[in-house]
Parts: structure tokens; sequence; C-alpha cells
């Protein structure tokens, strides 16, 4: 296997400046390493060196992968499932053209180190089963089968060129930053702040398993400096149903968060469920529970701007 990445190395973060890519260039550079970014946004540390452009061109994947990148940490998707459905053929592109040119560019570079972040809708809808890394690809959407296809191509560079390929399944990530984002925390908060309602799928007993970004970012660090090649789950500690998040939102907020009931959408999983533990033998524990967590989302929804700090 293709050994670890002491620290020290150049790590290039696709998608560095976004929700997720901001912790985890913090994580890195705090574990020692030198982090490059590349993005369609400028990272707002101007310290830092980013590749500002669309990684499917050609000049801008040759600015950011150079040859002294020792890793490269992909983040950068669309990953919106209902965006994937009305528009598949540019997930396609952004998910799977992109993937392909950064493997042919670090290939040909000589990186040692590709770490993918992949999702457990590669899987599908299983019911209410436990989802580990041993079950098949049955995605159900656009958004799931270019995850799906992304995970192909590495495992492919992995086993014809030696580069060590892990891919972090992640669930649904939450975290501060994320005040932009339409995902079912924001829109919690979003009620809170104003007063407003948020709409829950059906009866609201769907499980979602939720993981604070700061947990994610631990275990892109741990990837980088020494995961195993394949599929590895990072998630909370347990899953919870869309009702007890909204209770534990109300109590994180103190805010009577209304909610309204509503159909549920295409390709909406009736149950994420899923074992951690081959995440745990490498050395991963989520630390932050559910409720401390909301409380920091919180702080960037606060009315009052000083509270935010």
């Amino acid at each position: 296997m293709t050994p670890a990445v002491a620290p020290g190395g150049r790590v290039l973060v696709t998608g560095g400046s976004g929700f997720i890519g901001r912790h985890v260039v913090a994580a890195l550079r705090e574990a020692g390493h030198q982090v490059t970014v590349a993005d369609l946004n400028t990272h707002p540390d101007d310290s830092l060196h980013c590749v500002t452009g669309d990684l499917n061109e050609p000049d801008a994947r040759a600015a950011a992968v150079t040859a002294d990148t020792a890793a490269i940490v992909h983040l950068a998707a669309m990953t919106s499932v209902l965006g994937s459905v009305e528009r598949p053929a540019e997930v396609h592109r952004t998910n799977v053209e992109m993937t392909a040119g950064l493997l042919e560019a670090a290939r040909r570079c000589g990186v040692a180190t590709v770490v993918l972040a992949s999702t457990n809708a590669v899987i599908g809808d299983v019911g209410q089963s436990t989802i580990t890394e041993a079950l098949p690809s049955a995605p159900l959407t656009p958004y799931g089968g270019t995850k799906a296809a992304a995970e192909m191509l590495l495992s492919g560079y992995a086993g014809s060129y030696g580069i060590r390929a892990p891919t972090v399944r992640l669930t649904n990530v939450y975290g501060r930053g994320m005040s932009h984002k339409d995902s079912f925390v924001p829109r919690l908060m979003r009620a809170a702040a104003t007063g407003g309602h948020v709409e829950i799928y059906g009866d609201g007993e769907q499980r979602r398993d939720l993981v604070f970004v700061g947990d994610v970012a631990r275990a892109f660090t741990q990837a980088v400096q020494g995961w195993p090649s394949g599929p590895v789950i990072v998630g909370g500690s347990r899953s919870y149903t869309v009702n007890e998040i909204t209770e534990v939102a109300r109590e994180a907020t103190g805010m009577p968060i209304a909610v309204r009931p509503v159909a549920a959408k295409p390709g909406e999983m009736p149950a994420v469920v899923v074992d951690i533990s081959r995440a745990r033998s490498l050395g991963f524990e989520p630390e932050v529970t559910l409720l401390a967590g909301m409380r920091t989302v919180w702080r960037d929804f606060m009315p009052d701007p000083a509270a935010r700090a």
C-alpha cells in the first residue's frame, strides 16, 4: 500500500472554499500539512495558495495538481439530490468528468494519495436496514449514480497505478458555515430565527444520521495520513428521526419551531442508519453530540449579530 502522507506534505483540497472544505483545510493545516485550495470561489484566507477556476478545464487542473502534491482531498461536487434529478448532465460533468480529469492529473504528476468525498446515497434504499461498506451500489438518483461512478474510477486507478484511495462516505454533515445551504438543519435554524415553519416529509419518522463538520474534518485528515483504499462510512454516533432532530433544534435554539407536513419527494429514503465500525477501527470517533453541534450552528443564524461570535 502507498505510505501515509506525513505532516508537511502538500495536500490539494478541491472545493476547499466550501462549507466542508474550509473545515478540512483548517484541520489539515493544524496537523502540519501545506494546503493548496482549488475552487470556483477564492478562499477567504489569502495566505493560502488558491487556484480559482473550473477543474474540468485543463489549465485549472494543471495549476492545481503539481509535482509537489502529496495528496488530493476531492470535495468539489454538485451535492443537491433534487438538483441532480433536474440537471443530470450537469451533475455528471461535475461529479464524474471532473473526478476522471483529476485522477489522470494525479497519475501524471505521481500523486500517491487521493481521498474522495462520497456518500451513502451510492447504496440506495435499504429500508430500515443498517448501511455498511459491504452492500452493493444501487443509487436512486443521478447524484448517487455519479458518486458511485466516481468511486469506481478511484478504485480503477488504485488497482492499476497503486494510488492509495480512501473513499469517505458521509452522512448528513452539519456545522458552522452552512447558512447558505438549503438542507434540513439550516432550514430549522432559519425557521427558529424568523418565527417561520419548516416542512417535514410525511410523518417525520424517517431516520437520518447527522455528523458534525469538525468530526468530518478530522476524518479526512486521518484518511490523508493513512487510511487504506476503499470505502469508509463516516457518520454520527446514532441515527435520529426527523421529529427528534426538530426537537433537538428547538432545545438548541430555545425557539418553538413550527412544522408543516408535506408529501415526500422522489428519492427520499425511509431511513439512513449506518455502521461506522470500520471508521472506528481506523481511529475515527464522532465527538460532538447533536445538541452541542446544533448550538454552534445556531450562532450563525441568531437574529442578534453580537451573539454570533
